[in-house]
């Protein structure tokens, strides 16, 4: 699959991006523009409608778009937003339009400028990439995978090694060969082998910060029950340390639910239809059961268990090669409970784009020299505001982290249970806590005087539905 043949333009240069998810296609979107050839690196051969590849394996599982996911998408791609709506992706207000149980109880529905896009992981890569394939100078090596670096003078690289899909040989795979480019970018996801690549060329490995909860996800879509009709479009029962099982019903494409359930501490969720209903029972509240009790399944339960927060420190290496850039779930992968990756990486690119076209601007080139290392910061900047929300959040779970919390890290553990709280009845302590979840304001947003002023005052004496943990019916209260 290949995009238009390249075209003279100011920039110059040619790009190479490795990883065909959606992190490295918003990355060759932000590149396209400023180089003569970017050239996309994908290992699995794309397929032609929307539907579901080995190299994506979360796609199977519920995804939202964030706020910040939403904007950037839309100025790296203008246009797709109104796309997907017309595939059948579903706009969901938030908390208006969701049945929410927060860690602090359940959340009072209001209207908020918060919107969610829910859809199937599938139709939203498909669109994206047949928009990236409508830039000039795009071009996709399907079949291909990256191996390995290739030095170049000084501190640099000058290209990769690739090697393509042979059926003739034992392996699988053909013969390394080398690959010239004057921007690399590694978007491969969470197996990336840079620090192997980086050792190999004599580099430092990065420090990694690991925090795992022992997250298990089990998914399934269902075809709404006869009849059914209620107030609300979604339905997210979040989970706790005492109480370690979550589950969401997110509306997609098609007029059909995406549910998944989640066990946190070693607990993995059934992969039988039975069993996965069973398993929604026993959730902090029935909600989520009984809206699929009735429904019927359009296909297989599917697992997941490769869920854990990890990101990998490059802006600490005081050592780095110029034009090279990690990037997406390669730099900081978050526990998928949370929605955020592909906001974070859609922000990226944003960043890059804004990098190449101040570049530009200066007249220093598309692709000058030391933009790969000062990239560096504007990753791992990032990578801090979603960590701040899932990183931090999954610390609260028996033996996600090595040894006990460091002293802040406990203080912010009792701030953000009061907060959680005090969340689901007050709405400028709800509203900042969605800016922080969209990722559209910086985490501090939750230290705002007015924010820490209804936190420290605690929750107010509300009834039932916000402080008991399980509910009798929440769906017929609602509904």
């Amino acid at each position: 699959m290949t995009g238009r043949s390249a075209s003279a333009r100011p920039g110059g240069g040619h790009a190479v991006v490795l990883g065909g998810s959606l992190a490295g296609l918003c990355a060759a979107a932000a590149l396209a523009p400023h180089v003569d050839r970017v050239t996309l690196v994908e290992r699995d051969r794309y397929p032609e409608e929307p539907r579901w590849r080995r190299g994506v394996p979360q796609a199977r599982h519920t995804h939202n778009l964030l706020g910040a996911g939403q904007r950037s998408l839309e100025q790296l791609f203008p246009g797709l937003l109104g796309e997907l709506r017309d595939l059948g992706m579903v706009e969901v207000r938030m908390p208006e339009d969701m049945l929410l149980l927060m860690a602090g109880g359940w959340v009072d529905r209001f209207p908020s400028r918060h919107v969610v896009l829910s859809g199937s992981r599938d139709l939203l890569d498909w669109a994206v990439r047949r928009r990236l394939l409508k830039l000039p100078g795009v071009e996709i090596r399907e079949e291909t995978e990256a191996v390995g670096l290739v030095a170049g003078r000084g501190d640099a690289v000058r290209g990769v090694l690739l090697r393509d899909r042979d059926a003739s040989v034992r392996t699988g795979w053909g013969q390394p060969y080398a690959w010239e480019a004057d921007f690399v970018v590694d978007a491969t996801g969470r197996g990336s082998r840079t620090p192997a690549w980086l050792e190999s060329l004599g580099y430092d490995p990065p420090a990694e910060t690991v925090v795992d909860a022992g997250c298990a996800y089990a998914t399934c879509v269902f075809a709404p029950p006869p009849g059914h009709t209620a107030d609300w479009k979604c339905v997210l029962l979040q989970s706790t340390p005492e109480e370690p099982r979550s589950g969401i019903l997110n509306p997609i494409e098609g007029n059909r639910w995406m549910v998944s359930v989640a066990g946190l501490g070693g607990e993995r969720p059934p992969l039988d239809h039975q069993g996965f209903v069973d398993f929604a029972k026993r959730l902090r509240s029935t909600a989520l059961y009984d809206a699929i009790r009735d429904a019927e399944p359009l296909g297989e339960v599917y697992g997941s268990g490769r869920t854990e927060n990890r990101r990998r420190h490059y802006e600490r290496l005081a050592r780095w090669p110029d034009r090279f850039l990690v990037l997406g779930d390669a730099a900081g992968a978050f526990n998928p409970a949370y929605g955020q990756g592909i906001s974070v990486a859609a922000l990226t690119a944003l960043s890059l784009q804004k990098a190449l076209t101040q570049a530009r601007a200066r007249g220093t080139g598309a692709l000058p020299d030391g933009l790969a290392v000062t990239m560096r910061a504007h990753v791992a900047r990032h990578v801090d505001a979603a960590w701040m929300l899932s990183g931090n959040a999954d610390l609260a779970y028996p033996g996600a982290a090595d040894g006990p919390l460091p002293l802040a890290a406990r203080l912010g553990k009792k701030y953000t249970d009061r907060l959680l709280k005090v969340a689901t009845t007050d709405r400028t302590v709800a509203t900042a806590l969605l800016d922080m979840t969209h990722l559209l304001a910086p985490p501090h947003v939750i230290l705002k005087p007015r924010v820490l002023a209804s936190v420290l005052r605690g929750p107010r004496n509300t009834g039932p539905a916000a402080t008991l943990p399980r509910p009798a019916d929440p769906l017929e209260d609602r509904a």
